[in-house]
């Protein structure tokens, strides 16, 4: 039924008082006018019958009326003109669209094939591709390690790839975070990692002034961005790579490479001194590569992230995985925050967290949902969403832990001594050691006591060949767009020196033996964590519902008793 328009009668009351505000504005009106002496217009009298040339002058009258009406009768036509081209138009628009989804199931195909290629930037197989234009036109190549489990964030297989490429190239340890670990834990890793590669102490800076965060800095001057805008070992590192490119003779291109969230586009800036990179707490901000020119010798490029292989612990895959949380199922999550809570230390996450103890993960979850309010219907504990903010967390720079490096020292077996001779050979190894322990020095690091000790799961498997890559099937899902995609794009500048085709790398005869070498550098470090008895599999929550909300004997208040 179709509805009726709405009545315009008024009540007399209403209609009165309207009709008498009327006339006291009319009332007003005239009063203004007569103080103003204005006075009404006088009608045209005409031409008076005793005027001379009086016929002449109608005629001339009656002639500028027929030509006013012939002009509003041509501006008619070509109105409606107008309309119709545009409805012609329209209706051309009409038949085309209709014609396209007649053919729409013939060209799906074809255009299927033409647009994932240019849609899937986001993809792990683009990953791979940026990365190898990275390895390849790089002359020194920095593999970033967080400093609170740097032996999780080396790949082997990237660092074989670079110390078996054969063209001269070097790869420098880059230990980022330094300020999130112990001062005695980074001299220990400083000096097992130098037996092995050349390694720079570093601490970036989060956020960099801008423009922008100059105007907010003025305004409001209580705002400190001191703390996150601090960097240290940017001078070591200049000082390091320049020296190497005058024994090279040529500008030198460095490539920065890493798994997610180890602050690879973060050293980029701090080495600029200025923001040149996006960055974000979101895994995968960078999608492919950027080029950052620092001086006229040394040029930086910013590579995506190294995909982890589906075949790492669960560990391994929370910490080093390119998904983010927020996109990913809340059963890997969950996994993912069980392992680590099992690879640490249970008195030092209870006073981090500061709550009381726990048997299991999950009841460490559930303690920690409820004491900070994340509770569903009926007060039940939101473990999805805790779960994902602790990984947020871990994956972070929020939490203070560290690992210890192993008790012995067992080089991976594509590390001979001629290979660490020939990473080692261009670089002043003693001004380096003095100028990280001048870093250390100058940081304030926390104290063991407020840390958390971590077991680390040793290295990471990484995927850095196209043709290796998995997009399904892989334990964190698929990959999925980011909703910022579109501003970076605007961002990003295009690698132009490395060609466009895709780069296949040469496959490798002895791909199974590297498996087992890899293998060989994990059997240092346990996975059984500080709790041993705990499954892997679902644990049921601490607390129990005995009787649902239906079943109590309270008054209900939505019946009516008689």
């Amino acid at each position: 039924a179709e509805l009726r328009k709405a009545s315009k009668r008024l009540s007399c009351h209403k209609r009165y008082k309207i009709q008498k505000k009327i006339r006291e504005h009319h009332r007003k009106v005239r009063k203004e006018a007569k103080k103003r002496g204005h006075k009404k217009p006088k009608k045209d009298p005409g031409i008076p019958s005793a005027a001379p040339f009086k016929e002449e002058l109608l005629r001339e009258a009656e002639q500028r009326k027929q030509r006013l009406e012939e002009l509003k009768q041509k501006q008619k036509l070509n109105r409606q003109k107008e309309h119709e081209k545009k409805r012609k138009l329209e209706a051309k628009k009409n038949a085309a669209t209709i014609k396209e989804k007649a053919e729409g199931k013939e060209s799906s195909g074809k255009s299927k094939g033409k647009t994932k290629k240019l849609l899937n930037k986001n993809s792990k197989k683009s990953f791979c591709r940026e990365l190898m234009k990275v390895l390849e036109a790089s002359d020194v190549v920095l593999e970033v390690l967080d400093a609170r489990d740097p032996m999780g964030c080396r790949c082997p297989q990237l660092e074989q790839a670079v110390t078996c490429s054969g063209g001269n190239k070097k790869l420098l340890l880059v230990l980022n975070k330094i300020d999130l670990v112990p001062k005695d834990n980074i001299e220990k890793w400083l000096n097992y990692l130098k037996k092995e590669f050349p390694t720079v102490a570093f601490k970036s800076a989060t956020m960099m002034k801008d423009k922008t965060m100059e105007q907010v800095t003025k305004r409001h001057a209580r705002v400190d961005f001191s703390a996150t805008s601090q960097y240290f070992g940017s001078k070591c590192l200049l000082k390091l790579l320049q020296e190497y490119g005058k024994t090279q003779d040529k500008a030198i291109q460095v490539g920065v490479v890493g798994f997610p969230n180890v602050g690879k586009s973060s050293i980029i800036n701090s080495l600029k001194g200025k923001r040149a990179c996006n960055v974000g707490l979101a895994r995968g901000v960078t999608k492919s590569v950027q080029t950052v020119h620092l001086d006229k010798q040394t040029k930086m490029l910013d590579s995506p992230s190294i995909i982890a292989d589906p075949s790492n612990s669960a560990l391994a895959l929370a910490l080093r995985s390119i998904i983010d949380p927020e996109g990913s199922d809340s059963a890997d999550v969950l996994e993912g925050v069980k392992a680590i809570i099992n690879h640490c230390s249970k008195q030092q996450v209870m006073m981090h967290y500061n709550i009381p103890d726990f048997r299991d993960p999950e009841e460490f979850l559930s303690l920690l949902a409820q004491k900070r309010g994340m509770l569903k219907k009926g007060g039940v504990p939101d473990i999805e969403n805790m779960a994902k903010l602790v990984l947020f967390d871990w994956t972070g720079a929020r939490i203070k832990y560290y690992s210890q490096p192993p008790g012995f020292q067992k080089p991976p077996p594509y590390l001979t001594e001629q290979k660490i001779a020939e990473m080692q050979e261009g670089f002043n190894l003693n001004n380096l050691e003095q100028e990280n322990s001048n870093t250390v020095q100058a940081l304030k690091h926390p104290s063991p006591a407020n840390s958390i000790a971590f077991q680390s799961a040793g290295m990471t498997n990484g995927t850095i060949e196209e043709n290796k890559v998995t997009e399904e099937g892989s334990e964190w899902g698929n990959m999925e767009t980011s909703k910022e995609e579109e501003e970076e794009e605007e961002e990003e500048e295009e690698f132009t020196e490395s060609d466009d085709d895709e780069d296949n790398v040469e496959e490798n005869d002895d791909d199974d033996d590297d498996d087992d070498d890899v293998k060989e550098v994990n059997e240092g470090f346990t996975r059984d964590g500080f709790f041993p008895g705990i499954k892997e599999t679902t644990l049921s929550l601490s607390f129990s519902l005995d009787k649902p909300a239906d079943e109590d004997d309270a008054y209900d208040f939505n019946t009516d008793y008689v």
